[in-house]
């Protein structure tokens, strides 16, 4: 069977802890949530240790374990960058842009197609990093 499989009742409960954590404690949420994605992060890690030296097949994509003699991570790292710095910038964007529609609609409804247009031009961020990993991850 899949490990992700088998971690989903441990992503299932975790998520719960948050969501209560959240409604509750919000500073233990903070923790509980930064604890759960380090030990994801070291239960990936070690997945692809026990696994080295062999490929899986996900939704259609051929993904190598690292190996020492490998040279083929860097891309991977450039493509992995790429996707969170812009989904971080993109989230940042599309949150003040949005506010700004918000408020600006609320006062003037009849701007809402210019102010939607602005909020995904904010959006279209993300996408931006979306092709430029594909385009590294296809050299």
């Amino acid at each position: 069977m899949s490990p992700l499989i088998y971690s989903a009742p441990f992503i299932v409960v975790a998520s719960l802890a948050i969501t209560w954590t959240l409604r509750h404690r919000r500073r233990l949420a903070l923790g509980v949530a930064v604890s759960t994605n380090l030990l994801l992060g070291i239960a990936a890690v070690a997945l692809l240790a026990l696994t080295a030296g062999s490929s899986h097949h996900v939704l259609g994509v051929q993904l190598v374990a690292a190996t020492s003699s490998s040279s083929d991570w860097a891309p991977a790292i450039g493509a992995a960058i790429a996707v969170a710095g812009s989904s971080i910038g993109a989230a940042f964007a599309v949150a003040y842009t949005g506010a700004a529609a918000l408020a600006a609609i609320s006062e003037k409804p009849e701007i809402f197609g210019r102010a939607m247009v602005i909020v995904g031009l904010a959006e279209g961020i993300a996408i931006y990093g979306l092709v430029i990993a594909v385009a590294l991850l296809n050299r």
